[in-house]
């Protein structure tokens, strides 16, 4: 039996991922593909107790107060658990798993903390060997990065009832946002622009443009 494939939505928050994530596993699932829908944080298990301890500002009001190495093994705790438990059968039996963040998400939101560019680089190569060799979890066969301006994405999370401490720190954001441009480009996603000019694009408009790249290299 062929292994699934692992489809990753990436973007900083307020880009809409569990919007596009969503209506993509929707899309598959009505032309009869096999799909799993999963999303990190899973805030459904114990697993994620230390990712919503440290998202809430238990271990420090800003995201710089808690190591880099310290906060990517709380999101990778969570994401083997969810894999072990929820969705590994369903991908060594080939299904497809859509995913609403996942490690690519460390390699952002973590490696932004390291100013060195040599120390940073490390901070990579140890995060890859950690998760994907350590851990066994599988690598994606495809990362989509939903490229939102903070400007823009700015606005949306202002709208929200609740914000963590990585929304809360406008300036973190912007960091992060350069960060999934520049890790886009060395590490080949494929980015979806997600605004024209100072507004959003449409979310149909948006989800024409991931569901052709997926067709182009997935099926």
């Amino acid at each position: 039996m062929n292994k699934g494939k692992l489809i990753v939505i990436e973007g900083s928050d307020g880009s809409g991922k569990a919007t596009q994530t969503k209506k993509l596993f929707e899309r598959l699932t009505a032309e009869g593909h096999k799909v799993r829908q999963v999303s990190f944080p899973d805030y459904d298990s114990p697993a994620s107790s230390p990712v919503k301890m440290y998202l809430n500002g238990d271990f420090g009001k800003h995201a710089d107060d808690v190591d880099a190495y310290a906060a990517s093994t709380f999101y990778a705790v969570d994401r083997y658990a969810s894999f072990k438990m929820h969705w590994k059968a369903a991908y060594d039996d080939g299904e497809i798993i859509l995913a609403d963040r996942y490690t690519t998400s460390n390699m952002v939101h973590q490696a932004v903390k390291i100013v060195d560019n040599v120390e940073r680089d490390n901070f990579l190569d140890w995060l890859d060997d950690f998760e994907y060799i350590k851990l066994k979890l599988p690598r994606p066969d495809l990362v989509i990065f939903l490229d939102m301006p903070p400007k823009i994405s700015e606005k949306l999370i202002s709208e929200r009832n609740h914000s963590d401490i990585h929304e809360k720190d406008f300036e973190y954001l912007h960091r992060c946002y350069d960060s999934y441009q520049n890790l886009a480009q060395k590490l080949h996603w494929y980015t979806i622009k997600c605004s024209a000019g100072n507004q959003p694009r449409t979310v149909e408009d948006i989800h024409k443009d991931i569901f052709d790249t997926l067709s182009q290299n997935i099926f």
